[in-house]
């Protein structure tokens, strides 16, 4: 897995678009009180049910992993 060059900001740019997403689609309200890693898993399991993003496969599953796919999905949106 090649690190990108701003991983940490697409990583914030995803959580931001990520929580709008989910929002907008009326299956989540994120609290003030919700971590960053909990965010992080719950919109990488709705991208990946709702076929946005292409899942990494279950034995190499980790949070490192999932903020590398949203950063790379971050990195796509306009």
């Amino acid at each position: 897995m090649k690190k990108l060059k701003n991983e940490k900001e697409l990583v914030k740019k995803a959580i931001a678009e990520g929580m709008k997403y989910g929002v907008e689609r009326g299956v989540v309200e994120f609290e003030p009180t919700d971590s960053a890693n909990e965010k992080i898993e719950y919109i990488y399991r709705l991208l990946v049910h709702d076929k946005v993003i292409q899942p990494v496969p279950q034995e190499q599953i980790s949070q490192l992993a999932m903020r590398h796919k949203l950063a790379i999905w971050a990195s796509k949106l306009k």
